[in-house]
């Protein structure tokens, strides 16, 4: 494991350009220790070279310094005290440090990385000050410069890297987001169809067959005994009977999934189990259910949909409350919550279509019912509908 790819919270995954900074931080260290070691006055010199190469190679094999914080602060220890001896034996080895410093901001956390920096550069000064060098401004803008060089270097990369993360995973979720909602639009779709369907079949196929079945009946009790007739009636009749059954159950299918296996007060007790970050939702049934056209049900589900949609989406809202209540002659959907309210008259239509108050009373209104919104700043607010029970329904 390369001493470059470490684990602590500056570390980083060895991109392109880290593998390019690594082999040069390799030959840079390689080269520098080269001409520490040719310039030795001494044999202890070179051999000190050769030891600090070694140390610094092992730190490039040995696993534990790239996954362990300590092990890599105790080789940059050793590798930094066997510098510190090729320090004292030739001034040439103060430029050693300058890799040093990279070793130190990549293995060690910030808090330690940059004093260890700064002691770095000032045992570099002290020791070409300690062999006799003449002193002068070079002396210690060299490697001030260079550890601030090195510094702006890795965290400006750092830096770089991590927004160029919190971009990739924007990206990610922005896709991930556009996939989802390209996935809702079209179930969104489908049930839009499904209801649109439902609803031509019950008001045309379905009432039309309904009214034959009806005028067959006046025409079999007008025929006189015996006639002839009266056979092939009463098949239509029966033809009419079967096929407006058939109606009828294609409603049911095409009717939403919620209301497949259950009643509306069963769907709309569903709509209130707790969600996440949402207000606490209770339902309630008043007066003795009855059982409702297709259509009815519909809209009534989706218009409770709705209304708590934009409970959770808009009202910041703790509590909320759905109550349907079935009346002589009609049948009354509520939705209540205690949220910020808002100006009724100052709603306009939503360009996404059926989510909004106007879709909703457009349902209310296509079966002959009342919608109405109360609410105020403040003071939270009430959605009610009322729909006609047809004949031959009674609550």
């Amino acid at each position: 494991m390369d001493p470059l790819s470490s684990l602590h919270p500056t570390r980083l995954p060895l991109t392109p350009a880290l593998r390019a900074l690594r082999l040069c931080l390799h030959l840079l260290m390689a080269g520098l220790l080269v001409l520490a070691a040719v310039r030795a006055d001494s044999a202890a010199g070179t051999v000190m070279a050769a030891v600090v190469g070694a140390v610094y190679a092992a730190g490039s094999f040995l696993p534990s310094v790239g996954r362990s914080q300590r092990a890599a602060a105790l080789w940059l220890g050793v590798l930094g005290a066997s510098w510190l001896a090729l320090l004292w034996l030739t001034p040439d080895a103060l430029w050693v440090a300058f890799p040093l410093y990279f070793l130190q901001l990549h293995l060690l956390p910030a808090r330690w990385s940059l004093p260890a920096v700064a002691l770095t550069a000032g045992a570099a000064i002290l020791s070409y000050v300690g062999h006799g060098a003449a002193l002068n401004p070079g002396v210690f803008i060299g490697p001030l410069l260079g550890g601030a060089v090195a510094v702006a270097t890795v965290l400006g990369y750092q830096a770089l890297y991590r927004e160029s993360e919190r971009r990739r995973r924007l990206i990610e979720e922005l896709i991930e987001t556009r996939a989802e909602l390209a996935a809702a639009e079209r179930h969104a779709g489908t049930l839009a169809e499904r209801e649109r369907l439902a609803r031509e079949i019950h008001d045309t196929l379905a009432q039309g067959l309904s009214s034959i079945q009806l005028l067959l009946r006046a025409a079999e009790r007008a025929l006189p005994p015996g006639s002839p007739a009266a056979g092939h009636i009463d098949r239509a009749r029966q033809a009419a009977q079967d096929n407006l059954a058939e109606a009828r159950r294609f409603v049911r299918a095409l009717s939403p999934p919620d209301l497949e296996h259950g009643s509306l007060a069963a769907a709309l007790e569903r709509l209130c189990e707790p969600g996440a970050g949402g207000p606490r939702v209770r339902f309630s049934v008043s007066g003795t259910p009855a059982e409702l056209p297709t259509p009815y049900e519909v809209a009534l589900l989706r218009i409770a949909q709705s209304a708590l949609a934009n409970t959770v989406r808009h009202a910041s809202a703790s509590r909320a409350e759905i109550t349907l209540s079935f009346m002589d002659a009609s049948v009354t959907l509520d939705v209540v919550d205690d949220g910020k309210g808002f100006e009724p008259g100052s709603v306009r239509q939503s360009r996404e279509g059926g989510f909004g108050l106007p879709a909703m009373r457009s349902r209310a209104e296509s079966l002959g019912g009342t919608f109405t919104v109360e609410s105020a700043p403040g003071q939270g607010t009430a959605v009610a509908v009322s729909l006609p029970l047809p004949a031959g329904v009674s609550a």
